[in-house]
């Protein structure tokens, strides 16, 4: 926290960028100093897992493998920048998991510095900071308690008896008198919110390593004043002043115009000091505020010239930061054996499973959780976040030891008999040290260690442990022991198994400090450790138990999307294995890595931004493949969809003869304006008809937004399902049946038989032949003979659009009607023979065709752009966001300075070296925060051509200005492989050369 040592930042790039890019843990023992106290009594001492995480958007995967090991966090807030996209994300991150935040409001002394604000205005902008912080919180409860209300179809039990004993009346008296009040008057969010008279908001300047919270200037004005400290407490922070006439702490300070007590006692202090140090060097004042203080300040720093050194020294012993910091986590944030039963049970079972569904022996576990035990009856159950890579010469097991003085004796007298016994065929020696004992330098390799916490038991050095995969099912392994059958064989691992269980033992333990690492020979339940060995066990996260009724943790949800992808290749084609387990390697460090391998035989990496991309790109060349590799272009991913024939050209004219568009890629097979695509299989055995049909945006929001859901509607049976989940099933239904009542030809919303792609994306197959098959209810029924090979074509064909074999989106296909006529007797191909497969080809090809049928436009992924920048630099900014086709959102200037927030929407593909560009525009003075934020219509046909007068008249016959939709597709469709129309000479003339004058 101290800001200067950067010990938890080992890596060189953190060092040179001044940011984290991996979580790294250090253990501390707090204790507090004598005579401290808080809002809840003396504050507690003990032991202190902290996990430094990073702040970049980039890395916010990293943050959320921390949060899963951790009971509370500490959120660190610039009051300077105030809240930012960032911090929005770490404290949804937070609320998820539900672990309890603290606040730390850092850097101070900036308003001091830099703002060169007065202590009241100061003032007034921490409570500003402060309330921006409360509202995110705000959001989250809303959100939650609003997303646990019953809906207007799933009234509550107590209102249906009620009804039922009320008289009949019609559907519009029964709206009349419904409650539509919400569950926030009822529910109690007193304990959320941060105020610093509770104790969980801490006021620091981590450079200048100094932080206070209010009860530590309670405790030095309880003996001035004569006012009890808990008074203080209460009172320091808000509208009130001290009457000295009275006697009494009164409120309304800025209706009386008095200084609240939180600038008159503290901040004009600090203010004081500074002012005596950085503005008139004042020595005697300095000396007055000193001695006053009580403060030893060692002669060297009275004489610096440095005023940074000279405040440093003097508020460290002042207000020292980790005494503030640390107190308030061993007071305010919970111990591990204060868990709660909620997030036990989100830990212990998905989100779209009953935790009753669970078998018995694994439900008996959550006692185990909740007590927290290291006895040794315990089970052991620990969590491994993710996996990170150590040089093996970094162990300590491997670090060179000091020689012991028997050992050293030892050595010496060999050097002394070599020295008087020379040997003729003696190797060349040097001060009696013969060279070819030298010992050979093996190459240093890398290793992973599991960052994990230990939730029960204790962990020992060769203990035998099961490690559970994410896709783990203890009620199997239960039925598989029962029946006197193994859940695991000795020797199977990820490598080499496709099993979700294996055996191994714990080969060592370690004590996490930053960059070191200390070998320890047991862990009790609720400390975080690194463990060696499980390489070979884990890819990424994955869960120990000594009982295998344990279920496997839930996975980690990430909240940054990794959007960004670029192939990669060795720099010489021999060191391609290299390459190769080098990605796999990087892979296993990163949670937020992807690594594919195309049709092509590329390997591709797909990464969450720019940052992210380099660190990655230089982690394989350094550390992981150990090569010189050569790394393409970034390919940015697009979506590809349909959309309703415009009524307006390209000038904003309306068509005259009627509602059409041009073609956009003719087709003899398919007439224009039939919708209705009709096809067959090649041996004419079935025939399917299908239309497409473009959703609307309020319909693909809500599927984009309940992607969960409808995976857990796939994987989970409706008996299994929590209530949570079923009620969100109600939710969407009359959501989606509002959203498709004009688009999808009045078919229910109970005809939806698959989405698409991964059978939960945004599209849709629907059902239009009969009353069978549904997402909505699993059913043993199948819709037709051949309904997998329906659905598989189906999938394949959202999964590569016709555009550029990007996914689709936003695209609903109608299925009217199948027809298959009876199996050829004699034959025995079954279900599965070569119809299969001809269907699978067919259903696809008449998506496509669909498709194809419709205006096609491609849509681009868009960052959220957030800029903080000065007055005298916005129309620079504004010129490099129109440069790249970035818009606007909404601007605000920040009150009582010449700073203004802008918000922005910029195209992934037009993103690149935008930071550097920024910065290098406005002279440091803007600095842009990428999230990805959606996805967004480019509403330019990628195949058009003048079709109208006016059209041709403004662009010619041509048309040969630039069409931004058609250039996105022939890049795209370049880095692919693909065929591309357009002219590589368009006019051509013979040469003529200066011999010759042809």
């Amino acid at each position: 926290m101290a800001g200067q040592l950067l010990y938890l930042d080992s890596r060189p790039d953190e060092q040179e960028r001044g940011i984290t890019m991996k979580s790294s843990a250090v253990s501390l023992v707090h204790v507090p100093p004598p005579g401290s106290s808080g809002p809840g009594g003396p504050p507690r001492a003990g032991l202190i897992n902290l996990i430094d995480s990073p702040g970049h958007v980039d890395f916010s995967s990293e943050v959320s493998t921390a949060v899963r090991l951790c009971d509370g966090a500490i959120l660190v807030v610039d009051v300077v920048e105030g809240v930012q996209p960032q911090t929005q994300t770490v404290l949804a991150q937070a609320w998820r998991e539900g672990i309890k935040p603290v606040l730390v409001l850092n850097k101070i002394d900036r308003l001091i510095t830099q703002k060169k604000l007065t202590p009241l205005d100061a003032y007034v902008h921490l409570t500003r900071v402060l309330e921006r912080v409360n509202a995110v919180i705000g959001q989250l409860f809303a959100a939650d308690v609003m997303r646990q209300e019953p809906t207007l179809s799933d009234p509550p039990a107590s209102s249906e008896a009620a009804r039922s004993a009320a008289p009949a009346s019609s559907p519009t008296d029964r709206e009349a008198v419904f409650d539509w009040r919400t569950g926030l008057d009822e529910a109690d969010d007193s304990d959320l919110y941060f105020s610093p008279e509770r104790g969980n908001v801490v006021f620091a300047s981590a450079a200048e390593g100094w932080a206070f919270d209010l009860g530590t200037f309670a405790r030095i004005y309880a003996q001035k004043l004569g006012f009890s400290e808990r008074v203080l407490q209460r009172t320091l922070w808000g509208d009130y002043y001290v009457n000295l006439k009275a006697q009494k702490i009164m409120r309304g300070a800025l209706s009386q115009a008095k200084k609240p007590l939180f600038v008159s006692l503290i901040l004009d202090n600090v203010w004081s000091a500074y002012e005596a140090v950085r503005a008139r060097h004042d020595q005697a004042k300095l000396s007055q505020i000193i001695q006053s203080l009580g403060l030893k300040i060692a002669p060297r720093d009275l004489r610096s010239e440095d005023p940074n050194q000279l405040i440093r020294a003097v508020f460290s012993q002042w207000l020292p930061l980790p005494a503030a910091v640390l107190s308030m986590v061993c007071s305010q944030l919970p111990a591990p054996d204060q868990l709660s039963e909620e997030r036990v049970e989100k830990l212990m079972c998905a989100q779209g499973r009953k935790f009753d569904s669970l078998p018995e022996s694994t439900r008996a576990l959550k006692k185990a959780f909740l007590a927290c035990s290291d006895g040794p009856e315990a089970p052991v159950i620990v969590f491994v976040s993710k996996m990170f890579p150590v040089r093996r010469s970094q162990l300590p097991e491997n670090r060179p030891q000091p020689l012991t003085p028997e050992e050293m004796a030892a050595r010496r007298q060999r050097a002394k008999d070599r020295i008087h016994t020379p040997q003729a065929d003696t190797p060349l020696s040097v001060a009696g040290l013969q060279l070819d004992d030298a010992p050979t330098e093996a190459p240093d390799e890398t290793t992973f260690l599991a960052f994990a916490r230990v939730f029960s038991g204790e962990l020992r050095p060769n203990q035998t442990v099961y490690v559970l995969g994410p896709k783990y099912d203890p009620e199997e392994a239960l039925n598989r022991i029962r029946n006197g059958q193994a859940i695991c064989a000795d020797g199977d691992n990820v490598k080499n198994s496709k099993n979700h269980v294996f055996k191994t033992q714990i080969r060592s333990l370690y004590l996490l400090l930053g960059r070191d690492l200390e070998p320890l020979d047991r862990v009790p339940c609720g400390n975080v450790v690194g463990i060696g060995g499980l390489e070979d066990f884990i890819l990424k996260s994955g869960t120990l138990s000594s009982e295998p009724a344990c279920p496997a943790f839930v996975e980690v949800t990430q909240s940054a999307v990794p959007i960004l992808r670029v192939a990669i290749e060795p720099a010489k084609s021999s060191d391609m294995q290299k390459v190769v387990q080098g990605l796999h390697l990087l892979n296993q460090a990163d949670a937020n890595v992807q690594v594919q391998i195309t049709d092509k035989g590329e390997h591709i990496l797909v990464t969450a931004g720019e940052v992210h991309l380099e660190r990655c790109v230089r982690d394989l060349k350094e550390t992981f493949a150990g090569v010189d590799i050569s790394v393409s272009e970034p390919i940015v991913p697009f979506r590809e969809t349909i959309v309703v024939p415009p009524k307006h050209d390209m000038l904003n004219e309306q068509f005259n003869d009627d509602n059409r568009v041009v073609s956009n890629q003719p087709n003899e097979d398919v007439p224009v304006f039939d919708k209705l695509i009709t096809l067959s299989t090649p041996d004419k055995r079935c025939q399917i008809k299908v239309e497409a049909v473009p959703l609307n945006p309020e319909a693909i929001g809500i599927l984009e937004k309940n992607v969960d859901l409808f995976r857990a509607l796939d994987q989970e049976s409706t008996e299994s399902l929590s209530e949570n989940i079923l009620q969100d099933k109600r939710e969407v239904q009359l959501q989606l049946k509002t959203a498709l009542r004009d688009t999808v030809n009045d078919l229910s919303v109970d005809r939806i038989w698959c989405l698409g792609p991964r059978r939960c994306g945004p599209n849709l197959l629907l059902n239009g032949f009969n009353e069978h098959g549904s997402i909505w209810q699993k059913s043993t029924t199948p819709v037709c003979q051949y309904d997998s090979s329906i659905l598989n074509g189906f999938q394949m064909a959202t999964m590569a659009g016709p555009l550029c074999e990007e996914p689709m989106m936003g695209v609903a296909f109608i299925i009217h009607d199948i027809q298959i006529d009876a199996q050829p007797e004699g034959s025995t191909s079954g279900l599965h023979g070569p119809l299969s497969g001809q269907i699978v080809s067919t259903v696809k090809e008449g998506c496509r065709r669909a498709f194809q049928s419709h205006p096609q436009r491609l849509m681009a992924a868009m960052y959220s752009c957030d800029i903080q920048v000065q007055a005298e630099a916005l129309g620079k900014l504004f010129a490099s966001l129109g440069k790249r086709h970035g818009k606007i959102v909404h601007e605000d200037m920040v009150a009582g300075s010449s700073t203004f927030v802008v918000t922005a929407h910029l195209p992934v593909i037009e993103s690149f070296q935008f930071s550097h560009e920024i910065l290098r525009q406005t002279s440091g003075l803007a600095m842009p925060q990428l999230v990805f934020s959606h996805w967004e219509l480019i509403d330019v046909d990628p195949f058009w051509v003048p079709s109208s007068e006016e059209e041709i008249l403004h662009f010619g016959d041509k048309a040969d200005s630039e069409n931004q939709a058609r250039q996105y597709m022939n890049d795209v469709r370049k880095k692919k492989g693909l065929m591309i129309d357009e002219k590589i000479v368009e006019f051509a003339e013979k040469q003529r050369t200066l011999t010759k004058m042809k």
